[in-house]
C-alpha cells in the first residue's frame, strides 16, 4: 500500500543515537526510541513491534494508539488486520494437508476444481496448487484485483474463478514473477474442498488453536462481537491523518484476511524458527520439516539489480514467503497490505531471529525502517539511521508523484477555461462493459459527467476532461489515492465505441488494476 505522508523534522540528538549506535543486538529501551520515532516521522497512529531471539519473545510492545477515534492505546493484544502475511498461513494449510496424504503441492488444480480456467488452454491443463502459490501465473501483477479491492464490491469468490479466464497472460507460464491475490484465492478454496472446511476454519482449528493464538481470527468479520483491542485504518487525505473505512475482503481471506496481535503472531514465528515444531519442549509438530524445506526453497526468481544495504545477491518467492540473502544469511519475509494498515514479518532461520512489526496507517516505509534498523544491530552494522533514510526517501517519491498529479490537474483546469468547441458530455454517455469488471455507466448530470462501476460502488467520481478523448476520473472516495486517466476509443464514424483506463499517480497501489480492463460500449436496446 502506498503513503503519501507530511515529513517530520527529526532532532540532531536522535541521529547522533543511531549513528553511535554499537554492533550490539538492539535493546528494548533502543526499540522503543526506534517505534517513537517511526510514528513521529511516518505521521503512524499506532505500531506493535516483536522481536523473537532462540526461541523466546525477548520484545513485544505496542506504541502509539489503536484510533485516533478512541486514542486507546496499544499493546501486545492489539489485532491489526496483517493483510498479505495471511499468505503464509495459506501455504502451512495445504502443508499440513500434503502431510496427511490428502494431496501434492503438484497436483492439478482442476483435479479439485473442474471450473478453473485460465486464459490459455495449456496453462489451465498444467496449473498445480504449487503454482497458486508462486506469483509466477503469467498474469500482470495484482490482475484483477479490482474485483475485491477496493470492498463493497458483489463479487463472490465463485465469480473471481470464472473471471479468472478472461485475465490475458502478460508473460509466458511460469517464467516471470508479477504478484497476484487472486490465486491465493483459489488456494484458499483447495483447502475447503480437500478438507471439507472453510478455509477460515480450517486455518483457526490446525493452526491458531494448537499454537494458542487465542485472539486471532480469520477474518475481521470472526472477531467476536465484544473484541474491542483492535486498530481502526488510518491514512493522509488532503493532508490530513484521519481514520478511513476499514477494508475488509472475506472472499479474498486466504490472501489477507488475517487478524492477529504480535503476542499472537509471535507464537507463529517461534514455531516457523524451529521447522514446524511446538509445544513443551517442542514436542508437537503442525507441519513437518520437509513441507517447511519446500516453503523456503526458491520457486520464482526475482531479479536482484543491486546488492543493496545488505549485499543481496538473490532474491526469490517462495510458497508463501519471499526468500533472499542478507549479509549471508537466508532471510525468509513477508508484507502486507491493507487500506490504512500495514503489516511486515521477517525471519532469519540461522539467527533464530523474528521481526514482527504491525501498523494503523498505509505507510510501508515505518515497517522497513523499524525491521532494518533492527536487523541492522544483529549484523553489526553501525551508523545507520533508517528512520532517515526511508523518510527521506518516502518525501522524493511523494515530491515527484505530486508533480506527476499536479501536472494532469493544471492541463484539466486550463482545459475548462478553454472556449473552443468540445464534444457536449452526453456524447459519451453509455453503458461500457469489461468481461470480468462487468458494466461502468457512463451518464451526464447536472452538467456533470458522472463514472459509477456498477459491480464495485466505491469506484464512483465524476470525469474531467484532459486531453482529446482523455479524460479524468476524480473518485468520490478520496481515501482511495487512485484517480485514473478514462481514454475512449472511436469508431470511424468518430462515435465512441470502447474505453480504457491507467492510474494517473505513479504511486498509486498495484491493485487498481485499471490497466488490465478493456471496456466496449453496449449497444442501446
Amino acid at each position: 500500500m502506498n503513503s503519501r505522508l507530511p515529513f517530520f523534522a527529526f532532532l540532531l540528538i536522535q541521529f547522533c543515537f543511531f549513528s553511535t549506535v554499537s554492533a550490539q543486538p538492539i535493546t528494548s529501551a533502543q526499540i522503543d526510541q526506534l517505534a517513537d520515532r517511526t510514528l513521529k516521522a511516518f505521521q503512524v497512529p499506532g505500531i506493535a513491534v516483536a522481536v523473537v531471539k532462540d526461541g523466546k519473545v525477548i520484545h513485544a510492545r505496542g506504541y502509539g494508539v489503536r484510533s485516533l477515534k478512541s486514542n486507546q492505546k496499544v499493546d501486545g493484544n492489539t489485532l491489526f488486520g496483517i493483510a498479505s502475511n495471511s499468505k503464509a498461513f495459506t501455504a502451512a494449510a495445504l502443508g499440513i494437508l500434503i502431510d496427511e496424504g490428502k494431496m501434492t503441492w503438484d497436483d492439478k488444480v482442476i483435479d479439485y476444481i473442474p471450473e478453473f480456467r485460465l486464459y490459455n488452454a495449456y496453462v489451465t491443463e498444467e496449473f498445480t496448487v504449487r503454482d497458486l502459490l508462486t506469483h509466477r501465473s503469467g498474469l500482470g501483477l495484482g490482475a484483477g484485483d479490482l474485483m475485491f479491492f477496493p470492498d463493497s464490491s458483489d463479487f463472490t469468490l465463485k465469480d473471481v474463478i470464472h473471471n479468472l479466464r478472461y485475465l490475458k497472460q502478460v508473460s509466458g507460464f511460469r517464467t516471470k514473477y508479477d504478484y497476484d491475490n487472486l490465486l491465493y484465492m483459489v488456494a484458499g478454496e483447495v483447502v475447503k474442498r480437500v478438507s471439507g472446511q472453510s478455509w477460515e476454519e480450517f486455518v483457526e482449528n490446525r493452526i491458531m488453536q494448537p499454537l494458542q493464538m487465542e485472539a486471532s481470527r480469520g477474518s475481521f468479520s470472526r472477531l467476536p462481537k465484544s473484541q474491542s483491542n483492535l486498530i481502526d485504518a488510518h491514512a493522509v487525505i488532503d493532508g490530513k491523518l484521519q481514520v478511513i473505512k476499514r477494508g475488509t475482503l472475506d472472499m479474498g481471506n486466504s490472501a489477507g484476511g488475517i487478524y492477529s496481535s504480535i503476542n499472537d503472531l509471535s507464537k507463529w514465528v517461534i514455531m516457523q524458527l524451529n521447522s514446524g515444531k511446538y509445544g513443551d519442549g517442542l514436542s508437537k509438530t503442525l507441519f513437518s520439516k520437509t513441507v517447511q524445506d519446500e516453503m523456503w526453497t526458491p520457486q520464482t526468481i526475482i531479479p536482484v539489480r543491486n546488492p543493496g544495504p545488505y549485499n543481496t545477491h538473490f532474491s526469490s518467492y517462495g510458497l508463501g514467503w519471499g526468500l533472499s540473502d542478507v549479509k549471508g544469511y537466508k532471510q525468509a519475509t513477508h508484507t502486507g497490505g491493507l487500506p490504512g494498515m500495514v503489516t511486515q514479518v521477517t525471519l532469519l532461520p540461522e539467527l533464530k531471529l523474528g521481526i514482527i512489526v504491525l501498523t494503523n496507517q498505509q505507510a510501508g516505509a515505518a515497517f522497513s525502517a523499524i525491521t532494518n534498523q533492527i536487523k541492522d544491530s544483529y549484523f553489526g552494522m553501525t551508523g545507520t539511521d533508517r528512520v532517515k533514510e526511508y523518510s527521506d526517501r518516502m518525501r522524493a517519491n511523494v515530491a515527484e508523484a505530486d508533480q506527476v498529479t499536479a501536472e494532469v490537474w493544471k492541463t484539466v483546469a486550463a482545459e475548462q477555461q478553454k472556449t473552443d468547441a468540445k464534444p457536449p458530455i452526453y456524447f459519451y454517455t453509455g453503458t461500457y462493459r469489461d468481461n470480468w469488471l462487468g458494466d461502468v455507466s457512463i451518464r451526464a448530470e447536472n452538467n456533470k459527467l458522472l463514472f459509477t462501476a456498477k459491480r464495485s460502488p466505491r469506484l464512483t467520481g465524476e470525469l474531467f476532461f484532459y486531453k482529446g478523448n482523455t479524460f479524468v476520473v476524480k473518485w468520490n472516495d478520496r481515501s482511495l489515492e487512485a484517480d485514473a486517466f478514462v481514454m475512449f476509443g472511436l469508431d470511424y464514424e468518430g462515435k465512441p465505441v470502447s474505453m480504457k483506463m491507467k492510474a494517473v499517480s505513479p504511486l498509486t497501489d498495484f491493485s487498481y488494476d485499471f490497466h488490465d480492463l478493456d471496456f466496449t460500449k453496449v449497444a442501446e436496446k
